[in-house]
C-alpha cells in the first residue's frame, strides 16, 4: 500500500502511529508518500483522512515496482531512452581488453545508430585465475571510446568501494548476477543519481527480483532497468536457461523497462540469434548483445560474443520481427 499525504504537519504523527502498530514501513520524503507494504488493518489510517491525498492498494510484495503504483518508467540518458514503451540496443564486449578493441568496437556501435556501449572493467570471474579486467584503466578507455563516437557507457559495479570510480566514468551502473541479493549495495544505489540495471539473480524468483528493484527505488532512484539474463539449470548442455517467459510476466506486473541479455542467457554465439528474436517477439524493451572484433582471442566468454558481421545480421533479424509486430497490432 501506498499512502500519499497532502500535509506535512502530519507526517509525525502518522509516522509515531505506525511505529505503535509495529508496521514496517518506508517513508519518501521527496514525494510525501508512506510505503506500507503490510498493512491490512488500515482503520486507523481515518484519523488522517484530512491529510491523505490518495491511497493505492498493491497486493503484491513489491510495492514500488508495481504497476499498480506507475504505468510508465522512462529513463532519459544524455537523450537517448530506455523506456517500458520503446527499444533499445546495448552492446559492447564482455571486458575492456585493450585501446584498440574498444575503440574499433565503439565507432562499429556507432555506425549503426546504436547509441549504449557495454564494457566490463571489473569482470566477476568464478576462477581467480581468469583475467579480471583492466580496472580503472579500462574505465578511461571506454570513457573516452564512447565521448569519441557519441555513445553512453554502460558497466558492471562489483563493489560499493568501487562506487565513485564507476560514477565519474560510466551512464548505466550494471548490477550483475551475483549481486542482486547484494540488499545493501542496492539500497546505496538508491541515492546516486544514475541508472541502475539490476540483472536478475542466477536462482531467483521474479518476486525476489522485483522486491530487489524496490531496494534502490524507494531510496529515492526511479531509473531501474531489469535484465533478465538467464536463470541456473539442471541441464549441463546450456550455460543457462533463458527465461523468454518472465519478459510479459514481468510486463504484466510492473512498469519498469525490461531488456534481454542472450549472450549470457545462452553462453554460445550460435544461439543468441534465435534467443534475441524470440525475447523482441515477447516484447522486450531492448537487448544487450556481446560483440567483438574477433571473439577468439577475447579473454572472457569468447564463446558467446558476436562478431561484427553476426551482429549486423542480428540487426536485420530484429527489424523483421519488430516490424511484424507492428504489422500485427495495427
Amino acid at each position: 500500500m501506498i499512502v500519499k499525504l497532502s500535509n506535512k504537519q502530519q507526517i509525525p504523527f502518522l509516522v509515531n502511529k505506525l511505529k505503535q502498530t509495529k508496521f514496517d514501513y518506508i517513508y519518501l520524503s521527496d514525494k510525501q508518500e508512506f510505503v506500507i507494504p503490510k498493512l491490512n488493518d488500515k482503520s486507523f489510517l481515518n484519523e488522517f483522512s484530512n491529510s491523505i491525498s490518495e491511497i493505492i492498494e498493491i497486493d503484491t510484495p513489491f510495492q514500488l515496482s508495481s504497476n499498480k503504483y506507475k504505468k510508465h518508467t522512462e529513463i532519459n540518458i544524455n537523450g537517448s531512452e530506455i523506456s517500458n514503451t520503446a527499444f533499445s540496443m546495448i552492446a559492447g564486449p564482455c571486458s575492456i581488453e585493450s585501446e584498440e578493441q574498444i575503440f574499433h568496437t565503439a565507432e562499429f556501435i556507432s555506425s549503426k545508430g546504436l547509441k549504449f556501449l557495454r564494457g566490463g572493467a571489473y569482470k566477476p570471474r568464478t576462477s581467480p585465475y581468469s583475467f579480471r579486467g583492466m580496472g580503472l584503466d579500462g574505465l578511461k578507455l571506454i570513457k573516452e571510446a564512447a565521448t569519441a563516437h557519441g555513445l553512453n557507457v554502460v558497466t558492471e559495479l562489483m563493489d560499493l568501494s568501487l562506487l565513485d570510480e564507476v560514477l565519474e566514468y560510466v551512464d548505466i551502473i550494471q548490477i550483475g548476477s551475483r549481486n542482486m541479493s547484494n540488499f545493501f549495495m542496492l539500497a546505496e544505489l538508491g541515492k546516486v543519481k544514475k541508472p541502475v540495471m539490476l540483472k536478475r539473480g542466477m536462482i531467483a524468483k521474479t518476486n525476489e527480483w522485483l522486491l530487489a528493484a524496490d531496494y534502490i527505488l524507494s531510496n529515492g532512484n526511479e531509473d531501474v532497468i531489469l535484465c533478465e539474463r538467464g536463470i541456473r539449470s539442471f541441464d549441463p548442455q546450456m550455460r543457462n536457461v533463458f527465461d523468454v517467459n518472465v519478459i510479459p510476466l514481468i510486463q504484466s506486473l510492473s512498469h519498469l523497462p525490461i531488456i534481454a541479455d542472450p549472450s549470457h542467457g545462452t553462453g554460445e554465439a550460435k544461439f543468441v540469434y534465435p534467443i534475441s528474436l524470440a525475447a523482441v517477439a515477447a516484447g522486450a524493451n531492448g537487448l544487450m548483445i556481446e560483440i567483438h572484433p574477433n571473439p577468439k582471442t577475447a579473454l572472457s566468454d569468447s564463446n558467446q560474443a558476436l562478431t561484427f558481421d553476426e551482429f549486423d545480421n542480428l540487426l536485420n533479424g530484429i527489424h523483421v520481427i519488430r516490424e511484424s509486430i507492428v504489422n500485427l497490432t495495427v
